[in-house]
């Protein structure tokens, strides 16, 4: 009987992706992961199994190697940068990701972080815990224009939203121009995106072209009252140029709900600088998407042990 490992922290025992995945002749192993994982830890949970559905597990190279029976790992997410792919692909191990599976939730929780900026909600609870009673103007977001960093799902997705809102939208993308539709997006170069752009909200994968995009060139082309939203990957940001970016009047602020290194640590450039905000890597997680991304993941898992995947990366 081939065995599972499960990982993402919100699948457990007897949960409807348990019995499906037994349903279909598989012994399940739920070793959810909850902050950082030792990456022995992580070879002895895949000692023995031949598929694995996970989080944002760091597999390795080295970690990987050290798992002979292992045939398929599925992410129940859309990003696979944790994942290295090369590896997985010489060792025989097929990768598979959920393409467009929360993009709603991530649009939807973009739009809250656009408002929670330019409303300054943040700095008004903390100030009204802290016994204040902050009163400062906000901004209303009709008439701004929000810059989307990528095309995929959850971008497409927030397009919508924010026109309902009166922003005009603007976008640098690889996808082709035959590719894009007609969404009432202007597309422009990066350079340009971030020149006119009230916030810039981050949508890109991350790649060895994207990491560190965001600069200490890329925050100086940004306008000085800007925010940037990074509901993406943390590792597209250079966090200490981030950080001197906004101490230092260069942009308004950032809403960051992925980090580099996840949960945040005490020594993060971030911490302490007024204007960022950090969320804990929620965008994509509603009651629904997490439904949705693992019954979605667990169906992809079965296939791909038969041999019929279809979100294959590798």
């Amino acid at each position: 009987m081939p065995r599972v490992l499960i990982t993402t922290d919100y699948l457990r025992p007897g949960d409807e992706v348990d019995d499906y995945l037994r349903a279909a002749g598989l012994e399940t192993r739920h070793v959810p992961m909850v902050g950082r994982r030792d990456p022995e830890e992580l070879v002895a949970a895949l000692s023995g199994i031949d598929a694995a559905l996970v989080a944002n597990e760091p597999l390795t190279a080295g970690v990987l190697a050290r798992a002979p029976r292992l045939r398929v790992v599925v992410r129940t997410g859309v990003g696979y940068d944790s994942i290295d792919i090369e590896a997985a692909r010489r060792l025989g191990v097929g990768v598979s990701n959920l393409p467009g599976i929360n993009a709603n939730a991530v649009a939807e929780y973009t739009l809250g972080l656009l408002l929670g900026s330019a409303r300054r909600l943040v700095h008004s609870a903390t100030g009204v815990l802290a016994g204040g009673w902050p009163r400062e103007d906000g901004h209303e977001l009709r008439g701004a224009t929000l810059g989307l960093v990528g095309f995929g799902a959850a971008a497409r997705a927030v397009v919508p939203l924010a026109r309902a809102f009166g922003m005009d939208v603007v976008c640098a993308t690889g996808v082709p121009e035959g590719l894009r539709g007609d969404l009432g997006v202007r597309f422009v170069p990066f350079a340009e995106l971030l020149a006119v752009s009230d916030y810039v909200s981050v949508h890109t994968a991350l790649t060895d072209s994207t990491r560190g995009m965001f600069d200490a060139a890329a925050f100086a082309r940004m306008k000085a009252t800007a925010v940037l939203i990074n509901t993406a990957r943390g590792a597209v940001v250079d966090e200490r140029a981030l950080a001197d970016a906004v101490r230092t009047g260069g942009i308004a602020g950032a809403a960051l709900d992925v980090v580099t290194r996840e949960p945040l640590p005490a020594d993060s450039p971030l911490r302490g600088v007024e204007g960022i905000t950090v969320y804990s890597h929620l965008a994509g997680q509603t009651a629904q998407a997490r439904r949705a991304a693992g019954l979605a993941g667990a169906a992809e898992l079965v296939a791909a042990l038969e041999g019929r995947a279809r979100f294959t990366v590798n």
